[in-house]
């Protein structure tokens, strides 16, 4: 099968599209015909070796990156219920350890996967896992957010901001968002009820006493975010290095999390896709053998949604 693989850490020029063994499904693992790999953020920078998770893999070269992925079951694994061959099927696999998405086949856990939106495409719904997944557990598990708070949420036009501000209107809350002025349309017609440019107004100039905010900036965006929440407020952090001095200094509360992989939620993700809660807002799409133009694009920065790789 052809894969794009990596050789060492570095620019996208290590990016190397190249045939390699189809893997198996083991126990507990469906085969996956891969018709699209979502793009994120932790693909540069692992390829870059600015993540931390980088060290996770620097003895597993050659490697394939990419977790993310949409597509069709060929193979079903032993002691593995619930999915049958022709399965159309979505999910983060592998995370924190290697997905191995950018790929015409997967192996991937079973325990990792659910079945596709029926009203996405394969490309939309590459662009939904851990995204998706990154904002419900930041939202829901870590911060607890309820009807009728407020919540501000930083970089809302991209990846996980985009689905963020969509989860929280579904809860019932009311999202502000931070963008430039270009991705404003998108954002109203995402729910968001007040839009920020960042480029123009300091935020915390304009926003004030909310419950949460939704950091996935860190540096000096975080550093400003503390004065805006009410006392007892929470910053949640999808990004490390939070100080607790600080937010005990503000009277708030403080959360990081790392992405997990979780069907359950997965299947909870699909079903408000299918009823029209959850939109995907795909950037742009690169054929599997320009997956270094598609990183290109993503260390660009100011992306409307997320980056697909669709490999058929």
């Amino acid at each position: 099968m052809k894969a794009i693989r990596i050789h060492e850490f570095g620019s996208t020029d290590v990016l190397n599209l190249e045939e390699v063994p189809q893997p198996e499904a083991g126990a507990g693992e469906v085969l996956v015909r891969v018709h699209a790999a979502g793009v994120n953020p932790v693909d540069w920078k692992v390829r870059a070796a600015i993540s931390p998770l980088a060290q996770r893999y620097k003895e597993a070269f050659p490697l394939i990156l990419g977790w993310d992925v949409s597509g069709v079951v060929v193979a079903v694994g032993k002691d593995v219920t619930g999915f049958a061959e022709g399965d159309e099927v979505y999910g983060l696999v592998g995370f924190p350890g290697l997905g191995s998405a950018y790929a015409e086949y997967l192996a991937a856990p079973a325990a990792h996967i659910a079945l596709k939106p029926r009203t996405l495409t394969h490309v939309q719904a590459a662009a939904l896992p851990l995204a998706a997944l990154t904002a419900w557990q930041a939202l829901f598990e870590t911060g607890d957010l309820a009807f009728g708070q407020r919540i501000l949420v930083h970089a809302a036009a991209g990846g996980v901001g985009h689905v963020a501000v969509q989860l929280a209107k579904w809860r019932g809350a009311y999202v502000i968002g931070t963008a430039s002025a270009r991705h404003h349309d998108m954002l109203r017609s995402l729910g968001v009820d007040e839009v920020v440019d960042y480029t123009i107004t300091r935020f915390e100039n304009l926003v004030h006493d909310v419950d949460m905010v939704l950091d996935a900036l860190s540096g000096e965006t975080r550093a400003r975010s503390w004065q805006v929440l009410k006392k007892g407020g929470m910053l949640v952090s999808i990004l490390s290095g939070i100080d607790p001095a600080v937010a005990e200094a503000h009277g708030v509360r403080w959360g990081y999390l790392l992405v997990r992989p979780d069907q359950a939620r997965l299947a909870e993700i699909a079903r408000l896709a299918d009823v029209g809660s959850l939109r995907p807002v795909v950037d742009s799409v690169f054929p599997l053998g320009e997956a270094a133009q598609a990183h290109a694009r993503g260390e660009q920065g100011h992306t409307s949604g997320k980056i697909v790789l669709q490999v058929v």
